[in-house]
């Protein structure tokens, strides 16, 4: 059996987390299940029945992570030779736009892509204010800093930097010359290559099987 095993949908933001497992050079397999159903015993694993999981089997017993950040930065913390986790001076950037971009960003781009609309004098309830407060704070960073953590590759921009990779794809994120910068670095990695050929062949191999 593998260290870890990942649980996760073709085309869904377990994407994002199968790039963080390459990264840590993670020992794992994985089960893909489908949108239209999931195993009963998968329940167990997540109540909420969402995509990715992962369990680390360990000698002391089988623990569950859920939630990308969460699995990012865990792989990152069981894997610490990989030079992923933030140096002293850089957890503060770390931890603050890993956090934002799970919330307040995430939040903002869904809100839109959804047609929800706050509110007037609302934004601060919300959490998120808006979207162009969300991008207008993550662009002032980025201009200044080629990384989330600084001047190097963290564990956090295997997460941020798949919000604005998927974002710039699919438009729910307008292009500015810091935001394609971004993308371009983060995904000019071999970690990253070699997760999205995974991905992207199970995608294949799926619309052949319902052609």
């Amino acid at each position: 059996m593998a260290e870890f095993t990942f649980y996760t949908v073709a085309m869904s933001r377990g994407q994002i987390s199968r790039w963080a497992l390459h990264e840590a050079g993670a020992d794992y397999d994985h089960v893909m299940m489908d949108w239209d159903s999931r195993p009963a015993s998968f329940q167990s694993i997540n109540p909420m029945n969402k995509v990715p999981a992962l369990v680390h089997h360990t000698p002391a017993g089988d623990h569950i992570i859920t939630e990308c950040a969460a699995i990012n930065h865990y792989l990152a913390e069981t894997h610490p030779d990989k030079g992923l986790l933030p140096e002293p001076h850089e957890k503060a950037a770390y931890f603050r736009w890993l956090f934002f971009a799970a919330g307040p960003l995430e939040q903002a781009v869904m809100a839109q892509m959804l047609g929800w609309e706050l509110p007037e004098g609302k934004g601060s309830t919300a959490g998120f204010g808006s979207l162009e407060l969300t991008l207008a704070a993550l662009e002032g960073w980025l201009s200044q800093n080629d990384f989330i953590a600084g001047a190097r590759f963290t564990m956090a921009d295997t997460y941020v930097g798949s919000q604005f990779v998927w974002g710039l794809r699919f438009g729910t994120i307008p292009e500015s010359p810091a935001f394609k910068a971004y993308a371009a670095r983060v995904t000019d990695r071999p970690a990253y290559r070699e997760a999205n050929a995974i991905d992207a062949a199970i995608i294949k191999a799926n619309k052949a099987g319902k052609a």
